[in-house]
């Protein structure tokens, strides 16, 4: 067991597992600089003063975890373990601060990023990605737009040996799947499919506010392309799943972004 202190840069939607229940996959960067990937999780069922929120430091007892061969993998070391909140990072300075962790190993080149993952020495399986270009930013329908019955039917069976939070519900099931599309600094084009909770949670907001499920897909598509490309310094967070890794022939996906304001330079030269 070891105490590791994590700057939270990921928080994925919440899926469901008919062994964990419903969690959601937690990434950070250690201090110096390194990537930790905190599974299993279940945020929503964590008493509420151990929440944490994106760029707050916590401090947990981990052990590696061995059920997952990717070496940034770590898990709780047991179900009680309690999760602290040690101090935070702000916006200020164009996220300056936060670029002091975040930023201090940037891949540009995915074909590069794809070679690290599947070189069993390395394994790398958590990045900060820098695209040269963004494309565009797509949603379309998932083929299913509710939960299995099977997979409900198990968790109702797990739930049966768990202590349950009368308030808690399982979390609605995304009807969308949204994704960019870039090119890397050798040219490659690649469409991704993006799983930052903070992305979905969007989609349900605009749901509720506009009462159409076109008109959200195009206020999310509004900020994560109109105002990302036009106003941010947009990085990538990937990351692969444990089941494709070795699998696909580009095992990442996009769990979250980086998005400081762009600096303008001055112009020395002008009056």
């Amino acid at each position: 067991m070891e105490t590791f202190r994590i700057l939270i840069t990921v928080k994925t939607y919440p899926t469901l597992s008919t062994k964990y229940e419903e969690l959601v996959c937690t990434a950070g960067v250690r201090e110096d600089g390194s990537w930790i990937r905190l599974y299993p999780i279940p945020f929503r069922k964590i008493p509420y003063h151990e929440h944490y929120r994106k760029y707050e430091w916590i401090e947990l007892e981990v052990v590696k975890n061995t059920s997952d061969f990717r070496p940034e993998s770590y898990r709780p070391y047991s179900v009680d373990a309690k999760i602290r909140v040690v101090g935070k990072i702000g916006t200020e300075s164009s996220w300056q601060r936060r670029k002091q962790f975040v930023l201090k190993k940037v891949y540009s080149n995915l074909g590069q990023l794809i070679a690290e993952a599947k070189n069993k020495k390395v394994c790398t399986s958590l990045a900060t990605f820098k695209p040269s270009e963004i494309i565009d930013f797509t949603w379309e329908p998932v083929k299913h737009k509710e939960w299995s019955p099977e997979k409900l039917k198990a968790l109702k069976q797990l739930n049966l040996f768990t202590k349950q939070d009368d308030k808690f519900k399982v979390v609605k099931k995304l009807p969308y799947k949204f994704s960019y599309t870039f090119k890397d600094d050798a040219g490659q084009k690649s469409t991704l499919m993006i799983e930052d909770w903070e992305t979905c949670q969007l989609y349900w907001n605009c749901l509720e506010k506009y009462d159409n499920e076109r008109k959200a897909c195009e206020k999310v598509r509004e900020k994560y392309f109109d105002e990302f490309r036009s106003k941010m310094d947009l990085y990538l967070f990937l990351g692969t799943t444990k089941l494709n890794h070795f699998r696909a022939p580009n095992p990442f996906i996009i769990i979250g972004t980086f998005h400081p304001k762009k600096v303008v330079q001055p112009d020395l030269f002008g009056e």
